[in-house]
């Protein structure tokens, strides 16, 4: 019997036009200050065109999403099929709390690319268009009155490389006081 793989990488997903499932690809390619070579949301600036009417001239705080495929599993028990890009990830990892990680936290992946998580997604209503009630199983409120978010984090990237199912995904967390996601 073989371990499970501690924190790594599922699938990777990219589509260079707005669209808002992505297709599943062998690699992507991480660019520093970028995103994801060849992704509509790559760019220095903001690139999802809500926010493109509000300032075209704002950094790009969503250069790369990821979501943890245990959200999927959680997913199906209440009614939704979602598989690996389908709510517009460009990375699905397992294995790692991506939730729970605090704001400015470094991922590591495969061989030479770094990230920084920069805050959580704020989903668009276009959720319920893979799967009627999705949005409010992926943004709610608990019963102390918070919102939860669960529909991934996002990221900028620090260093750039190739990025593949079954990379490891190595976590070092921000210095100082830990800062928790808030959505950008």
């Amino acid at each position: 019997m073989t371990e499970p793989l501690p924190g790594h990488v599922v699938a990777v997903s990219r589509d260079d036009a707005h669209r808002f499932s992505k297709p599943a690809r062998e690699s992507i390619t991480l660019i520093a200050g970028i995103g994801v070579e060849a992704d509509a949301h790559a760019g220095a600036t903001v690139q999802h065109l809500s926010r493109i009417k509000r300032d075209p001239t704002a950094p790009n705080l969503r250069q790369v999403h990821l979501i943890l495929a245990e959200l999927f599993d959680h997913m199906a028990e209440r009614g939704h099929q979602v598989t690996p890009g389908a709510l517009g990830e460009n990375i699905t990892t397992a294995g790692i709390d991506l939730l729970g990680l605090p704001r400015g936290t470094r991922l590591e992946l495969g061989e030479d690319a770094v990230i920084e998580i920069t805050g959580l997604r704020n989903p668009c209503a276009q959720i319920n268009e893979l799967s009627e009630g999705l949005m409010k199983e992926v943004v709610h409120v608990d019963e102390t009155g918070a919102t939860v978010r669960l529909a991934g984090v996002m990221s900028v990237v620090l260093a750039g490389g190739v990025v593949r199912p079954g990379d490891s995904i190595r976590v070092l967390l921000a210095e100082g006081p830990h800062q928790p996601l808030q959505p950008v």
